[in-house]
């Protein structure tokens, strides 16, 4: 049986239904991503991206931009954090991150302080609306996957209820790259403000 090596899109055509694709991912060789890798995050991706769009299009509010939401979102999972801080983690200028919080700020949604051991350090939390906001949005989010799980056949509902723990253990062997990769983070993902800390509210 003729072997078919796939070396670009291309080549996903001209090789025939059923064969099987060869070379050292295919091999499991080290260091060579595996192809299931590659379906692996193609397919949380796709949950991911149709769960987000599905939420925009039932949420009743008019949805945030995605920059502001991915920021908002950051805030809530690291209370205290700065401005530099969340540029860095979100990849963004820091001035492109001081125009959302400004936004943001202006909507409710994101207080800053100052900490009293440093005045130019501007700390950033969320808001008792931005709270029930996220809220809202994550338990719809889970009513409308919910909905779609049920449709599903009984044994595709065990796999994703079984996968369940071994994705979490995957981000957690994934996060060590987080830190050591990210542009500017230096390994550091310590909490934005230190425990104890005093701040002020800016007025």
């Amino acid at each position: 049986m003729p072997r078919y090596i796939v070396s670009s899109v291309k080549d996903l055509s001209a090789r025939p239904a059923g064969a099987a694709p060869t070379g050292p991912a295919s091999r499991g060789a080290p260091g060579a991503p595996g192809p299931e890798a590659a379906d692996l995050l193609a397919a949380i991706s796709a949950v991911r991206r149709t769960a987000r769009q599905a939420v925009r299009k039932a949420w009743p509010e008019e949805p945030l931009p995605t920059a502001q939401s991915e920021l908002l979102r950051r805030v809530a999972d690291r209370p205290g954090i700065t401005v530099a801080e969340a540029a860095r983690e979100l990849l963004l200028a820091p001035n492109t991150v001081s125009t959302l919080v400004g936004r943001l700020t202006g909507q409710g949604l994101l207080s800053r302080e100052r900490a009293l051991a440093d005045a130019r350090s501007v700390r950033l939390s969320v808001t008792r609306r931005a709270q029930q906001r996220l809220a809202s949005w994550r338990d719809l989010r889970a009513d409308l996957a919910q909905t779609a799980i049920l449709q599903l056949a009984e044994e595709d509902r065990r796999v994703l209820a079984d996968a369940a723990p071994a994705l979490r253990r995957l981000a957690e062997r994934l996060a060590p790259h987080v830190t050591s990769h990210a542009p500017g983070m230096g390994g550091d993902l310590s909490p934005g403000r230190p425990p104890g800390e005093p701040v002020r509210r800016l007025g």
